[in-house]
């Protein structure tokens, strides 16, 4: 075979090329032209030897090539293509040599055959190797890039180019607002694996903390249906800007020892706890950015207005709250005409919808103008 090696690398390494031609390049060639030339020498040398088909440098060589493979995201069924066709070319060209030198039995065929067969499969346990070992260090270092930004998220302090990087090294395109999610520890690992995409977990002593980027698969709606049975005792904190994380991370711990219910009282599947249901008791309660985070939610309709119409109108709510919806009493404080009071409510009713109807969010409305800081 050796005369016929100028003319079978090249066509060989062709043929294995050509499987996939999406990939091309001048490197790419070149280092399957270098690995089938490696292969068909140390195949040659093989013969009349009983030597291991794949000494340590020559099988580094596709332990190396196994590793490429991982790090451009190509599976092992490539590898093995390539591998299985270039069996079949060697194991032709093989005979082909050997049958012209001299006639041959269909024993020193068969003969041949199985020697080309366990060859390739000393390649693809090579390949495979370095392959597989490639993939373990990229997911080391996936998760190594992954604790990182948690870390940074949720001790919060960090100069914003350092957070955009870490989660940049992640994949996520963004860094906006945040949702944590406080979870029993036993959960951490699956947590990661239904919400890779959009969320890093961090794991504490006494639970583990899921922080997913705010967007359509932090909705409520989706976080109830996402997170009920398997995920039931989990604590969902209000979604916030990143660098508030750490305060939304404490309200729903506050959260939790308010409202978790015991186990003998939650017989069936346990629904998640909503951070944001509880707002005015952790406010009541002194709790730092609880009172900050429901005005945001409740007052949230009103940021588009001008600061003087704005004020005119909390002014006005609040008095209308305080005096149980006397439009004749709030017109006396305000000095102004019942008439200006009842347009006021109505734009009021505009902006905030079925919410000035709700004894839950009148009460809401009620004390976040109370501690309301003074214009």
């Amino acid at each position: 075979m050796r005369p016929r090696l100028p003319d079978t690398v090249p066509a060989i390494a062709g043929a294995v090329a050509g499987l996939n031609p999406e990939i091309t390049g001048a490197k790419f060639e070149r280092d399957v032209h270098t690995a089938v030339q490696v292969a068909l020498d140390r195949f040659l040398d093989l013969a009349g030897t009983d030597e291991p088909a794949l000494p340590p440098r020559i099988r580094e060589v596709f332990v190396a090539l196994g590793a490429a493979e991982a790090r451009e995201n190509h599976g092992p069924e490539l590898l093995l293509g390539a591998l299985r066709t270039a069996a079949r070319l060697l194991l032709r060209t093989a005979s082909q040599s050997l049958a012209d030198s001299r006639p041959v039995t269909v024993e020193e065929i068969i003969d041949l055959s199985d020697a080309t067969s366990a060859f390739v499969d000393e390649l693809a346990a090579a390949c495979t190797d370095g392959l597989a070992r490639q993939l373990r260090e990229q997911a080391g270092e996936g998760d190594r890039r992954r604790r990182r930004a948690a870390d940074l998220l949720l001790h919060g302090g960090a100069p914003p180019e350092t957070a955009r990087a870490a989660v940049t090294a992640i994949g996520w395109p963004t860094l906006d607002r945040i949702v944590p999610v406080l979870l029993p520890p036993d959960l951490a690992r699956e947590a990661q694996f239904r919400f890779a995409a959009d969320g890093v977990v961090a794991e504490r002593p006494r639970d583990a903390v899921l922080l997913l980027r705010a967007g359509s698969r932090t909705g409520r709606p989706f976080l109830t249906e996402a997170l009920s049975g398997t995920f039931g005792e989990a604590v969902i904190g209000p979604a916030v800007p990143w660098p508030e994380v750490p305060t939304a991370l404490r309200l729903a711990e506050r959260a939790a020892e308010l409202s978790r219910p015991t186990p003998a009282a939650t017989p069936g599947p346990v629904a998640p706890i909503f951070v944001e249901d509880h707002f005015a008791a952790l406010a009541l309660r002194g709790e730092p950015g609880a009172l900050a985070a429901l005005s945001t939610r409740r007052l949230a309709p009103l940021t588009g207005l001008r600061p003087a119409q704005r004020a005119q109108l909390l002014v006005t709510l609040e008095a209308w709250l305080r005096h149980w919806g006397s439009r004749t009493a709030v017109a006396a404080e305000l000095f102004v005409h019942p008439q200006t009071v009842s347009y006021r409510l109505n734009r009021l009713r505009d902006l905030l919808g079925p919410a000035l109807d709700d004894p839950t969010a009148r009460f809401e409305l009620q004390l976040v103008l109370a501690y309301r800081p003074a214009a």
